[in-house]
């Protein structure tokens, strides 16, 4: 219910709301403010929320960020390049993202990294080698790999 002149909301009903908010899924301190902004608060008002939110733990950044890191490393095959990416989109300090990254352990980066690329190389129905090499590519440093990785995948999977 987003109104202009929402002052019906008291800073407790908010503050109970975002609670809730916070309790349901990791967010991170952007996603709050903007959530508090809809609700047409204050900036005062955004502060003293904040502020109770992280003193009572429903909010914290560096959860956050390695949740974030984790689930988008295990779920979606994300690489490290496109996670920090996202993790800057959302403020997240350049600490937290580092903590954050050492939650995927190389090996499992590395495994997740050929599964992906194997399967994709194998799925692919295009016929011009240079054209599917090129869509393989692009494939994964879309998903964020470094390009190393994916240079040397490519031309292992080649031959």
């Amino acid at each position: 219910m987003k109104t202009p002149t929402n002052k019906t909301l008291s800073i407790a009903n908010v503050t109970k709301k975002l609670e809730f908010y916070c309790a349901y899924q990791e967010r991170c301190h952007d996603e709050v403010t903007e959530k508090m902004r809809s609700y047409a608060m204050t900036p005062q008002e955004i502060d003293s929320i904040t502020v109770h939110l992280i003193e009572h733990n429903f909010l914290n950044e560096e959860r956050f960020a390695c949740s974030f890191a984790r689930g988008k490393h295990r779920i979606k095959s994300w690489g490290k390049i496109r996670i920090v990416n996202e993790l800057k989109f959302r403020k997240i300090s350049q600490y937290n993202i580092n903590t954050a990254l050492k939650e995927i352990t190389p090996d499992e980066y590395l495994e997740t990294f050929h599964k992906l690329a194997e399967n994709h190389w194998e799925t692919m129905r295009e016929n011009n080698i240079i054209k599917k090499r090129k869509k393989f590519c692009d494939f994964l440093l879309r998903k964020g790999f470094e390009s190393g990785l994916v240079y040397e995948k490519v031309k292992e999977l080649e031959r």
